[in-house]
């Protein structure tokens, strides 16, 4: 079951696909098209204007990524999806540095001491002294008493 967001995405997919020439539709695989075409969402209209560019449109994120993907695999020529693949490979790797600067055990015990220095708060250590053994042998009889 697909969820709503993709199910209008397939949706406005499917009404921007009508626009397209003949020789662009016929590039996506008829499985990809029966796809949308089943996991749409029947109830969602969604109007497309040939005339405006996506920007321009009320085209939701989700649509502009597959039509990105649509456009990479079917219809960009060697030199663009080189271009495109390239731009891709940068943001993951990018995106990967970011993750890892943010969630490295450097960075973890940093920010725990920054923000302990900043509420002034004081981290004292306590000293704990164990009690002789009969002293600890007594506070339980007296605990198993007082039940």
């Amino acid at each position: 079951m697909v969820d709503i967001k993709h199910a209008n995405a397939y949706s406005e997919i499917l009404e921007i696909l009508k626009y397209l020439t003949p020789e662009d539709y016929e590039k996506i695989p008829k499985e990809k098209i029966e796809f949308f075409e089943k996991n749409a969402n029947k109830n969602y209209t969604f109007n497309y204007n040939p005339d405006k560019t996506l920007q321009e449109q009320n085209v939701s994120k989700t649509t502009r990524i597959i039509i990105g993907i649509l456009f990479r695999d079917y219809w960009a020529t060697e030199e663009q999806r080189d271009k495109i693949v390239k731009f891709q490979q940068q943001e993951r790797m990018r995106a990967e540095k970011e993750k890892e600067e943010k969630y490295s055990t450097e960075n973890l015990f940093k920010n725990n001491i920054k923000t302990s220095e900043n509420e002034n708060n004081e981290v004292a250590l306590v000293e704990y002294k164990k009690d002789k053994w009969y002293k600890r042998l007594i506070m339980k009889i007296n605990k198993f008493f007082k039940r």
